[in-house]
C-alpha cells in the first residue's frame, strides 16, 4: 500500500473576494501536494470555504440576496482562483452541503453523549466579523467602542446557549503538546498557543440561537451549531466522516496537515483537538501556521485600497514566478512585504539569469556542438563527481525542509546547486574544450544537462509549468518524471536528439 498524506487549506470564509492571503496558503500546500505525489505518496488535498454564520447571513442581506444564493455565487470565486492558479485539489468542500450536515450534526451527538455539552445562557462580548467571542480582559475601548484584539468591533450578546466543557480540557490538551512537540510549528506559535491554555480555559459556547444561517442542532431546532464548530469538522467531513469504515477515512485520518493563517491558530490548535479529543477521534497530527503578508510595507487592508489581486500578479508576472516569488521571498512561517522591485529581482535574478540561462545555455551548447543530440560522456572527474554529487543529494535535502513545510529552505538548496552549475560552467569552458579537447567537452555538456535533469524533476511543485518545458526538452518520458527517477539510475542515455531550445523564464520588462 502507498504511503498517504493529507493536506489542508483553511476552508476560506465567503463573505469577501479572494486575496493574495488565500493563494499563499492554498500555494503552499499545492506544492506540498504537488511534491508528496512525486515522491511516491497517495495525496489528498482538500480546499473550500466556509459559508454559515451571522456574519455571512449579513453580507448576503446586505447584497439583497438569500444566504444560499450568495454563497454559491462567492464560493464560485474561490473555486475559480484555484483553477486559474492551477491548484492540484482533490476536493472542494462547501459547508453547505448535505455530506457536511451529517458530518457536524454526528460530532455534535458524539460531543452531547460523552457529556461535554451542556445547555446554558450566554453572556458576553462577541464579534460578529471573527465569530469570535472574547473576554473582558482582551479588549480595549475605542471611541467608546469595544474593540477585540483584531480590531474588530464587539457586540454584547446574551441568549440561550448550549456550551462544550473546554475548561475540562486544559490538561489533557497541555499533555498532547507535550508528548507531540512538532504538533504546532513554528515553534513561535506552539509558545503562544501554550501560554493561552496555561493561562485557563472557558468553556465554549458552541450554539446561537439568534439568527438562523448555519447546521441546526440534532433535537433543538431552535439553535444552530457555532459556526466554528461546523467549519473545522470539514476535514473530517471530506474523508467521508461519520462513515469511520470508509476508504477514505481509514486512509486519510488524522490529517498530516492543516495550513492556516496565524490569525486561526487558536481554533485549529486548541478547539479542534479538544472537539476530536472529546468525541473519540483522532487528533491531526501538524496545524502550521504562516504569516501574513504586507504590500510595500504597509498593512494590508480594503480601506487603504491597497488588496493585492493574485489574478492580476499572475497576469502582470507569470504564474510560475509568482509562485516562486511568494515561496521563496520570506522564511515559511514568518510575515512578508509583497514589493514589485523584489518580485522583478526575483524573477529575472534567480529564474531568468541563474536558472533559465543555465539550462538554455547548457541545452544550446549540446544542439549547436554535439550535431543536436544528447552526447555520451567520457569518464568523469573530481570536479565533475563534485557537480553531480551535489545535484543528486538534493531530493534528500528537500525532504527534510518540507517535511517541517520550510519552503524557502528547499528552494535555497537548490539555488545553491544552480549557482556551482553556473560555476562549473566557467571553470569547465566547453566552448574553449570544443577546440582543444571535444571529446571532454562531451563530458561537460552531458554532466551539465543531467544536473539540467535532476533541477527540472525537483522544480515541478514549485515552477511546475517550466520544469515541464524543461523535461520536453531533455525528451524525458511522462513515466520518467517522479522522484523515482531522481538521481544516478535514472541518468540520461547519450545519442537521442534534441529540438534547438527555448528559454522558460523570460525576463520581465522592469519599465513596464
Amino acid at each position: 500500500m502507498n504511503k498517504s498524506y493529507y493536506v489542508t487549506t483553511p476552508i476560506y470564509y465567503v463573505n469577501d473576494v479572494p486575496h493574495i492571503g488565500h493563494a499563499y496558503t492554498t500555494l503552499a500546500c499545492d506544492a506540498l501536494a504537488r511534491f508528496k505525489r512525486l515522491d511516491g505518496y497517495d495525496v489528498k488535498f482538500l480546499t473550500g470555504t466556509d459559508e454559515h454564520g451571522q456574519k455571512v447571513e449579513k453580507s448576503a442581506e446586505a447584497a439583497g440576496m438569500p444566504p444560499q444564493g450568495f454563497t454559491d455565487r462567492v464560493s464560485q470565486n474561490f473555486r475559480d482562483l484555484a483553477d486559474f492558479m492551477d491548484f492540484t485539489h482533490d476536493d472542494f468542500i462547501r459547508t453547505t452541503e448535505a455530506r457536511h450536515f451529517r458530518a457536524c450534526q454526528d460530532i455534535w451527538k458524539r460531543l452531547k453523549d460523552a457529556g461535554d455539552i451542556y445547555l446554558g445562557s450566554y453572556a458576553g462580548w462577541y464579534a460578529v466579523r471573527d465569530e469570535a467571542f472574547y473576554g473582558e480582559d482582551e479588549l480595549k475601548t475605542v471611541d467608546g467602542k469595544k474593540i477585540a484584539p483584531s480590531g474588530a468591533e464587539v457586540d454584547w450578546v446574551e441568549e440561550p446557549s448550549y456550551f462544550f466543557r473546554l475548561s475540562a480540557w486544559e490538561d489533557r490538551l497541555l499533555a498532547y503538546y507535550e508528548a507531540n512537540p512538532d504538533f504546532i510549528l513554528p515553534s513561535s506559535r506552539r509558545n503562544e498557543v501554550l501560554s493561552f491554555v496555561k493561562g485557563g480555559l472557558q468553556d465554549l459556547s458552541v450554539s446561537r440561537t439568534t439568527f438562523k444561517w448555519g447546521v441546526p442542532v440534532p433535537d433543538d431546532d431552535e439553535h444552530i451549531m457555532y459556526v466554528w464548530l461546523d467549519a473545522l469538522t470539514n476535514y473530517i467531513t471530506a474523508t467521508g466522516y461519520p462513515d469511520t469504515d470508509s476508504s477514505d477515512y481509514q486512509k486519510f485520518w488524522p490529517a498530516d496537515l492543516h495550513m492556516v493563517g496565524k490569525d486561526i491558530l487558536r481554533f485549529h490548535a486548541v478547539y479542534w483537538p479538544a472537539f476530536l479529543m472529546a468525541a473519540g477521534l483522532e487528533v491531526p497530527k501538524r496545524v502550521y501556521a504562516h504569516g501574513w503578508w504586507t504590500n510595500e510595507g504597509q498593512k494590508i487592508s480594503k480601506s487603504l485600497g491597497n488588496v493585492i489581486d493574485p489574478i492580476e500578479l499572475v497576469n502582470k508576472y507569470g504564474l510560475d514566478q509568482v509562485r516562486y516569488f511568494m515561496l521563496r521571498e520570506v522564511p515559511f512561517g514568518n510575515d512578508g512585504d509583497f514589493s514589485h522591485r523584489a518580485m522583478i529581482g526575483r524573477a529575472n535574478g534567480e529564474l531568468a539569469n541563474d536558472y533559465g540561462n543555465l539550462a538554455q545555455r547548457v541545452l544550446s551548447m549540446v544542439f549547436k556542438n554535439c550535431n543536436a543530440a544528447m552526447p555520451d560522456p567520457g569518464p568523469f572527474t573530481a570536479d565533475d563527481n563534485v557537480m553531480l554529487s551535489a545535484t543528486y543529494g538534493l531530493l534528500n535535502t528537500a525532504r527534510k525542509h518540507l517535511d517541517v513545510q520550510a519552503f524557502h529552505e528547499v528552494l535555497e538548496a537548490i539555488w545553491v546547486v544552480i549557482r556551482k552549475a553556473n560555476a562549473y560552467v566557467d571553470a569547465q569552458a566547453p566552448w574553449k574544450l570544443k577546440k582543444e579537447d571535444p571529446e571532454r567537452m562531451k563530458t561537460v555538456l552531458y554532466v551539465l544537462s543531467e544536473c539540467v535533469r535532476n533541477l527540472a524533476l525537483l522544480t515541478q511543485p514549485f515552477m511546475p509549468e517550466a520544469s515541464s518545458k524543461l523535461l520536453d526538452q531533455l525528451c524525458v518520458a511522462e513515466e520518467a518524471r517522479s522522484f523515482a527517477s531522481f538521481g544516478p539510475e535514472s541518468a540520461l542515455k547519450g545519442g537521442f536528439q534534441l529540438d534547438k531550445p527555448e528559454g522558460v523564464f523570460p525576463r520581465l520588462d522592469v519599465e513596464e
